[in-house]
């Protein structure tokens, strides 16, 4: 199919492939067809791709993408436009932007709908840009959305340290409520504190819950984000105050867990939970509208920044994905290309 608007796009390009399920090492540079946008999609040019927990699980045979969706993994990138589909109004040849895909970043080009992509903001480099759209769509929707986070109101984070970690820190602080985190050691508790997180907690020395209670005068916080699961999930019924919100977005330690739910009928709880690769266009479009108004004016005032931690060329994916699972770093992990 012949790209619209441009003609100097080749034919071929290079994308990291899994060869089967598996470690790092099956993650391999391939030659493969360069996508064309469909309506109202636009083709960029990837400068950078962030690395998330998902393409792990991808990788391992563990998180299929959605129908229709690229087989290659990649749920963020940044970069330019380079050609236009049909109907597109958004965007012209040129424009710099970060996109939320549902597949298809480890390449040198990706398509993705007009409305799934926000321009890149000012100040920050592609590397950086390619580190919003994943963890900052998640965190809006699930904490501002879902979990209705209030100014005046608490959040406790677990994983601080995460890219999902440290944008919500930023975020829910600059916004008027106050922060805590769960993290693995001190480098990580006094990153998270210079965020903007009010106390980092090191679970490995602390319990949560106990620190929690002593925090907030017994009240409890009032939104939890969780990412870990396992025993967190009664944990987190604790330490929630009343008329409080649990939001879900993974469960690095099992997704089951023996609950006694009494307590979330006598503090009135709500229990919640979303993954993101899988919503409609449209939602995530309604998604990009609102951090373009509410959160790009706090990126563009240097108030909010993603926290590149390292970079890689393309084809070292292994590499990142190596050191993604050590969780020996503090923000975001990022492909160039």
């Amino acid at each position: 199919m012949r790209h619209p608007l441009v003609t100097s796009i080749p034919s071929s390009m290079t994308a990291i492939e899994i060869s089967q399920p598996g470690g790092p090492d099956v993650l391999k540079p391939a030659t493969i067809p360069t996508p064309a946008p469909g309506a109202g999609e636009v083709l960029i040019k990837v400068a950078a791709a962030g690395v998330n927990r998902p393409d792990v699980l991808q990788r391992m045979g563990a998180y299929p993408p959605p129908p229709g969706a690229s087989e290659i993994p990649g749920l963020e990138i940044a970069g330019e436009v380079v050609a236009l589909g049909e109907g597109v109004s958004l965007w012209k040849a040129g424009d710099k932007v970060c996109a939320l895909v549902a597949g298809g970043g480890y390449a040198e080009y990706c398509s993705v709908h007009e409305t799934n992509a926000l321009p890149v903001p000012d100040g920050l480099s592609m590397a950086e840009a390619a580190g919003i759209p994943e963890t900052f769509f998640t965190v809006w929707t699930n904490v501002f959305e879902r979990g209705a986070l209030k100014p005046g109101e608490s959040l406790l984070v677990h994983g601080g340290s995460s890219g999902i970690g440290t944008t919500a820190i930023q975020i829910a602080s600059q916004l008027g409520s106050t922060v805590y985190t769960t993290a693995g050691s001190a480098d990580k508790c006094a990153a998270c504190e210079a965020l903007g997180a009010e106390r980092a907690i090191n679970y490995r020395e602390q319990d949560f819950v106990d620190v929690l209670k002593q925090a907030t005068g017994k009240k409890g916080v009032d939104v939890i984000l969780d990412m870990v699961g396992g025993d967190y999930i009664q944990r987190n019924i604790k330490a929630a105050a009343r008329d409080g919100r649990i939001v879900n977005i993974a469960y690095l330690n099992g997704s089951k867990a023996e609950v006694d739910f009494m307590m979330v009928m006598l503090k009135r709880l709500t229990l919640t939970g979303s993954t993101l690769r899988i919503r409609p266009t449209a939602d995530k479009a309604a998604i990009a509208s609102a951090l373009r108004t509410t959160v790009w004016p706090l990126i563009e005032a240097g108030k909010v920044k993603p926290q590149l931690f390292k970079t890689f060329p393309l084809a070292q994916a292994d590499k990142a994905h190596t050191l993604m699972e050590t969780s020996a770093h503090i923000g975001k992990i990022v492909l160039e290309v």
